[in-house]
């Protein structure tokens, strides 16, 4: 039986960025490459560094005779359905981590069936790839750039299936169904509902509702994001086919603190979405039944003035510590001195972040709404308004070693199924269905 071939489309890859999209999306194109003959299509990636084991295209690297050969035949369409309007993009809430601020960039119109004059800007609009920000002032004009690219890409190349991640891609999956008739899978790991609340509109809910209202199947990271999906956007639930994330094996070890205290630890960005003010309450609580501990805010966002401010006028700042972004490094070392994991969010497609915790033999406290919590089995888990609850088992953990041995012995067996290869045997399943 011949392999399938597959077209993933993503936003980000590293190690040009090493954001949650990013990763993800790296963690399951290896495992996937285990099962199908995968190209990966991305606006940016780095020669330096080529996977041996699938292909990697970035447009960067694109030049307009590469694309010559599919601009005869030709024809833009997906964005008949949004009107060209002014737009506030966020670009903390664009891929799971990382931003520069906020931005304004402008949702474009192309009629039905009209050609596109790509032909006559494609030098211009290959040139943005390679000097521009990913998630810059033009991110929407990137986002259909990208769209038409990958059409043209997608009309040299041999595929069955395509697969899109997030709403910065949707756009060019659909695209590429329209061009090429093959089915469309997208892969959902946050959106705008997570970012902005059961009222968000505008430009980016509308291209995720088109988008997966397109697609053949819809991936969401969880069953909590599925939910979402069919509530709020309507898609029907026949084609939701949750699929948690992996994590990647780390080396585990120990550093020692330079303080008595016990050390809970907050890891993401300072955005109303995880929920840092309620960790703050939180911690609070904590605090009042025992004052030997410490509360470490690893993170940026624009909640970390405010955060700041709040914590020493409520004169908690002798408990703090805001240590702003870490790379990766610094992250495991932090975790390996770390007692309680927190995640207190307030809409959390997965969690990636508490999985890690778990890797290191942290017992983790998350909220009810998350992804995550239908993986860590054992973790103790409150609605992220109940700060009560929140800091009680945050105490218990502190103080009951029976319990926090048995939150960390089941971890340890939640984590070993939670595995990249054991999402992309799942997410081939899928293919199979949808090319068959």
């Amino acid at each position: 039986m011949n392999r399938l071939r597959v077209l993933k489309l993503g936003w980000e890859f590293p190690p040009l960025i090493n954001g949650g999209l990013g990763v993800a999306c790296l963690g399951l194109a290896r495992a996937l490459a285990k099962h199908v003959d995968l190209t990966v299509l991305v606006p940016k990636s780095s020669r330096d560094e080529a996977p041996e084991d699938f292909n990697l295209l970035g447009v960067n690297h694109l030049t307009v005779k590469d694309l010559e050969p599919a601009e005869a035949s030709y024809r833009y369409e997906s964005f008949a359905q949004v009107r060209q309007v002014p737009v506030s993009l966020d670009p903390y809430e664009c891929g799971e981590f990382g931003g520069l601020g906020e931005v304004i960039s402008t949702a474009h119109v192309v009629e039905p069936g009209k050609e596109a004059a790509f032909s006559e800007t494609t030098q211009r609009q290959l040139e943005s790839f390679r000097t521009g920000e990913l998630y810059g002032s033009d991110l929407g004009s990137k986002v259909v750039e990208f769209s038409k690219i990958a059409a043209k890409m997608a009309m040299l190349e041999t595929f069955d299936v395509i697969h899109a991640h997030d709403w910065m891609t949707f756009l060019a999956g659909v695209e590429v169904k329209k061009a090429t008739g093959k089915p469309l899978v997208v892969h959902v790991h946050a959106l705008q509902y997570d970012r902005a609340g059961a009222d968000a509109r505008g430009w980016i809910y509308e291209i995720e509702k088109y988008g997966m209202e397109q697609a053949d199947c819809v991936v969401p990271v969880s069953h909590y994001t599925g939910l979402i999906i069919s509530s709020y956007y309507g898609i029907e639930a026949a084609k939701i086919r949750p699929v948690h994330n992996g994590a990647h094996p780390v080396e585990v070890f120990t550093l020692k603190k330079k303080f008595p205290e016990k050390l809970v630890l907050f890891l993401g960005r300072l955005t109303s979405q995880k929920g840092p003010e309620f960790f703050l309450e939180t911690a609070s609580r904590v605090i009042a039944k025992n004052p030997n501990v410490r509360f470490v805010v690893a993170g940026t966002g624009d909640k970390l003035r405010p955060l700041i401010e709040s914590g020493a006028f409520r004169g908690l700042g002798g408990h703090f510590h805001f240590t702003g972004f870490l790379d990766k490094d610094k992250v495991n070392d932090l975790l390996s001195m770390t007692d309680v994991y927190c995640m207190p969010s307030v809409s959390e497609p997965f969690g990636l972040s508490a999985l890690e915790a778990a890797q290191f033999g942290i017992p983790a406290v998350i909220s009810k709404q998350s992804g995550v919590a239908e993986v860590l089995k054992g973790a103790l888990k409150a609605d992220f308004w109940d700060v009560e609850l929140m800091a009680k088992h945050i105490n218990d953990l502190l103080s009951d070693d029976e319990l926090r041995e048995r939150v960390v012995e089941q971890a340890k067996h939640d984590i070993a199924a939670s595995t990249w290869d054991a999402a992309g045997a799942k997410v081939f399943d899928i293919y199979r269905e949808v090319a068959s």
